[in-house]
């Protein structure tokens, strides 16, 4: 039996890693919030993203617990101190992303097909990058991830962004602490946004509340209506659902912009 055959997964994103990779029967336990593969919801659910079940996960013997970033310190400490081996990376870039995956490939000895999976979406970025140069305006964009405090996007987000033709109004704000990326409506409205992504983890996006916000009826985002939710099982985890899913769906709604 090679290492690791239990794998628990804490967050989404190594959960459709797997599922890619052709190794689902790796997997041992989910995040309660797990919406990607949808069958990946067959799995026992033994963790949140701030609170794991740490006994249950315990008695479950997995050879490997795997989670995402500083957040999920606490739990990672838990379940050292329970003797697990446990691995949590901090991706936050998109290249950074793709070397997650080539990561977890050589990790379970499926580096062939990750290196695959990789070439694919790294090929997929080129040909979105090629069809935004097509686009009769660069758009700039507005992406909230939460609204109490107001939080704009995330590096690999930003990223993204700029991949699909577009420019992030707060590329200059793109820290990995939620805190880095908190703004004020004032700045929203000094930078104009031609576009309003709502982006909130964990719950609906209220789209018609931005137009209610102080100084946002000036927006021209707010005028022409190119105010949209964006699902965060896409782009608020730091994985594959970026490339399959996302670069398409940001790119479709830029290329309704007229010049």
């Amino acid at each position: 039996m090679s290492f690791p055959s239990q794998i628990i997964c804490l967050t989404e994103e190594s959960v459709e890693t797997l599922h890619l990779l052709g190794r689902s029967d790796l997997i041992a336990g989910v995040s309660q919030y797990v919406e990607r593969p949808p069958e990946a919801k067959k799995h026992p659910q033994v963790s949140q993203f701030i609170r794991s079940d740490i006994e249950r996960i315990v008695a479950m013997r997995p050879d490997l617990v795997i989670g995402f970033s500083d957040i999920q310190k606490d739990i990672a400490k838990d379940l050292i101190g329970q003797g697990l081996n446990v691995l949590v990376t901090n991706q936050r870039s998109l290249e950074e992303i793709l070397q997650q995956i080539l990561f977890l490939g050589r990790l379970i000895q499926e580096e062939k097909k990750a290196i695959i999976l990789v070439d694919s979406f790294r090929i997929k970025m080129d040909s979105i990058r090629t069809k935004a140069k097509t686009l009769p305006v660069k758009p700039r964009v507005y992406f909230e991830e939460w609204d109490k405090p107001r939080l704009s996007a995330i590096k690999w987000v930003s990223e993204l962004i700029e991949v699909c033709g577009g420019e992030n109004i707060f590329k200059d704000r793109i820290g990995s602490l939620a805190k880095d990326r908190e703004v004020q409506d004032s700045e929203v409205v000094d930078r104009a946004p031609d576009i309003i992504f709502g982006c909130w983890c964990g719950k609906k996006v209220n789209t018609e509340s931005f137009g209610k916000r102080a100084g946002y009826q000036a927006l021209p985002a707010i005028k022409n209506n190119f105010i949209w939710e964006l699902p965060p099982e896409i782009f608020l985890q730091p994985g594959p659902a970026l490339f399959v899913d996302g670069l398409d769906q940001m790119f479709a709604y830029f290329k309704t912009l007229g010049p």
